[in-house]
């Protein structure tokens, strides 16, 4: 027999709200009852027989969906996400989960109490090539070298966006918290401090803000990362995505395509090729076998990464997943990038 359809609730119809309610809409496993968003905003065909509700809270209370998507700015994820479990609707939550570790903690405490679903939206644990990144990562063996950035060198529309992210959130922390989780799944040390250095580049930004930062943490093995982040016209395109994974044994790394723009959003996720280096060498003191280099052709896009990512919602919640794991992950990635920032501000290394 056929199931009832998952009743979703949309709110924030920003990039990833948009490209959430398309999943939501191709997916005969969801129905959509409703749009959120303060304003009526442009929206793809598809979505535009849907009616917009001005108000979060009046839409939850009067279409009681059975699913709600949490896509709005980060300083509300905490409090529509609790108020979502309270009215006893699953929720997923855009990254980063929230502001505070606090509200983080506060919102995993509420999917624990209400027996609600949580899912966060770390896309890249849904990319196949990342997940090939890290398998082989993780083959490879301790302590690491994590190499990481994304910068984004962006102007109009995009650059708008990054602002009114930045009233509430640095990049090191919107971003990082993709980057950490890649880390963390690489490797099973534990993160025991974190340094961060920050610069506001634009005065188009508060005064207290900054639009490009770099984080280094380091780990009970030895283990070792770094991740950058920089948004806006000023940032270059010179080395803008690095993903690096250095061991004793050798390294993983994602070549780009050297055609790629920091600014398309494809870029960020597409990883065209990885390359396997071993650093065994042989009698001649030479590398016993040249770098394999693994082509990623064919690999999902943006919008089918968010359809992969809701069908993986849907079996979360009609398999009744455990998702303990998924959210403490989530959690420890948040409190390294939010350390991050604080070290930023206080000019001193954080101990976690």
């Amino acid at each position: 027999m056929a199931q009832t359809p998952v009743r979703v609730l949309v709110a924030g119809l920003g990039n990833m709200g948009r490209s959430h309610a398309l999943a939501y809409h191709h997916n005969p496993g969801f129905e959509i009852v409703g749009l959120v968003n303060r304003s009526v905003v442009p929206l793809p065909e598809e979505l535009s027989a849907y009616t917009i509700h001005p108000s979060f809270n009046d839409a939850l209370a009067e279409l009681k969906p059975d699913l709600v998507s949490i896509n709005t700015y980060s300083d509300s994820h905490a409090d529509y996400a609790i108020a979502a479990m309270e009215a006893g609707a699953d929720v997923f939550v855009e990254k980063p989960l929230a502001t505070t570790v606090a509200d983080a903690e506060r919102v995993v405490a509420a999917s624990r109490k209400h027996g609600r679903k949580l899912v966060i939206g770390y896309i890249l644990r849904h990319h196949p090539s990342w997940m090939r990144l890290i398998e082989e990562a993780r083959k490879l063996g301790g302590p690491y070298v994590f190499r990481m950035n994304l910068n984004q060198q962006s102007s109009g529309a995009t650059w708008e966006t990054h602002k009114s992210l930045m009233k509430t959130t640095s990049p090191i922390v919107d971003c990082g918290v993709h980057y950490l989780d890649v880390m963390l799944q690489i490797t099973d040390a534990k993160p025991v401090q974190v340094r961060g250095m920050g610069v506001r580049l634009t005065d188009e930004i508060d005064p207290d803000m900054y639009n490009y930062g770099h984080l280094q943490v380091l780990f009970d093995d030895n283990t070792v990362g770094w991740y950058e982040a920089g948004w806006g016209p000023m940032m270059s395109e010179t080395a803008f995505f690095v993903k690096d994974v250095i061991s004793p044994n050798g390294c993983v790394s994602i070549v780009m395509d050297q055609n790629a723009k920091s600014d398309d959003i494809d870029s960020h996720t597409k990883t065209s090729t990885i390359r396997l280096h071993s650093a065994k060498l042989g009698p001649d003191g030479r590398f016993a076998k040249p770098d394999e280099l693994l082509s990623m052709a064919g690999e999902p896009g943006h919008q089918e990464l968010c359809d992969l990512e809701q069908a993986f919602v849907l079996k979360a919640i009609r398999e009744d997943l455990d998702l303990d794991r998924h959210m403490q992950d989530a959690v420890r990635s948040l409190s390294v990038c939010l350390a991050a920032d604080e070290s930023v501000r206080t000019g001193q290394p954080v101990n976690l």
